[in-house]
């Protein structure tokens, strides 16, 4: 079983079609990171639009249970139940809205990547996927140093965001201490923003090399040996000398064809030994004399001796043999230029009394 080259001798890019397979076995760059910027995007907004005044709600819904406990009839499970759902009614207004802006960013970021599509190949139980060695050199390789380092650079700027955003409030913690429970919503709004505001700049600059980092070592895995672009040009395009020797083949019966079709000619304009142009002209037929079979050196002889055997007159020309030759194509009509000189054999043939022979 050969090993598959290294990397340091994938020197060639990817071909469209070395890309085209890796997109549809799902192998595209991505970064973990968009979504995890689009997560604390989506609870920023949360924060800013629907967090506080939910929260609010909730507490005048819930504070008859504090104030008020005696008013609840709890005297059987279902009146327990009963007091427990509308609580998870009140929970999931506020809770809800939040999921929900959650899920359409997580989607939105990958979406906005790549385009979603369903591939078997990733779900496929495979050995590799299990192994100590492959698993080792995810976490030890270049790939596991990537990310190491990207997790210790989200852990420092939560620390520093968190550091720069609540440490110059501290004297506000200490007042809430002191503040009407009501204001306290808003000032835990405004510490949330100020620290969410920072960790989202701070995860944008790290999108942003995230992205570029993924795209290049994508194109990197890509990478093919100069072997590999000589193989996929075999197989997309066929094997040069499989394709010649099909050419050879097409010669060879088209030659046969062309062969068989001499008896049908009713002259031969040669060269004595070097072209032979076979001509089928039927008066009855209607239209200009037509090439059945043209040939040199060998193939011309071939013609030559067939058309004696089947008592068919040839004229040597060597100028008009050769014009012929070059110009007309087997099957096809002569063209007008060649009218004249054709037709001034037909005449010299007949006033020898060679008529030329009757068509077949």
């Amino acid at each position: 079983m050969s090993e598959k080259p290294d990397q340091e001798s994938k020197t060639e890019e990817a071909t469209e079609k070395k890309i085209r397979d890796s997109l549809d076995k799902g192998q595209v760059p991505h970064s973990r990171e968009a979504t995890t910027l689009a997560s604390m995007l989506a609870i920023l907004i949360a924060v800013v639009f629907l967090l506080t005044d939910n929260v609010v709600k909730l507490r005048f819904s819930l504070e008859s249970f504090i104030d008020h406990p005696g008013s609840f009839n709890i005297g059987t499970g279902a009146d327990a139940s009963a007091i427990l759902f509308v609580v998870a009614i009140e929970m999931a207004k506020v809770v809800g809205p939040v999921l929900l802006v959650l899920a359409i960013a997580g989607v939105a970021a990958s979406f906005l990547q790549n385009q979603p599509q369903f591939v078997v190949d990733r779900i496929e139980p495979k050995l590799e996927r299990i192994s100590i060695a492959r698993g080792w050199s995810r976490i030890f390789g270049v790939q596991g140093q990537v990310e190491f380092l990207k997790s210790l650079f989200k852990l420092s700027i939560v620390t520093i965001a968190g550091y720069i955003a609540l440490g110059k409030s501290y004297r506000e913690f200490f007042n809430a201490l002191f503040m009407e429970p009501a204001a306290l919503p808003g000032l835990m709004q405004d510490l949330s923003i100020q620290f969410l505001s920072a960790i989202v700049v701070a995860t944008a600059v790290l999108v942003g090399a995230d992205l570029a980092w993924s795209r290049f070592s994508w194109r990197k895995e890509l990478r093919m040996t100069k072997q590999e672009v000589k193989d996929e040009h075999k197989q997309v395009e066929g094997d040069p000398l499989i394709k010649m020797r099909l050419r050879s083949l097409q010669r060879d019966r088209s030659r046969r064809r062309m062969i068989a079709s001499v008896p049908k000619a009713t002259l031969i304009v040669a060269n004595p030994t070097h072209y032979s142009v076979a001509l089928r002209y039927v008066r009855e037929e209607g239209g200009a004399p037509i090439v059945v079979a043209k040939g040199k050196d060998l193939i011309a002889l071939k013609i030559r001796f067939i058309g004696e055997q089947n008592g068919i007159p040839i004229y040597e020309d060597r100028a008009l043999a050769r014009s012929l030759y070059a110009s007309v194509e087997v099957d096809k009509m002569i063209p007008p230029e060649f009218y004249k000189a054709v037709a001034g054999v037909i005449l010299f043939l007949a006033q020898r009394g060679q008529q030329a022979r009757p068509a077949v």
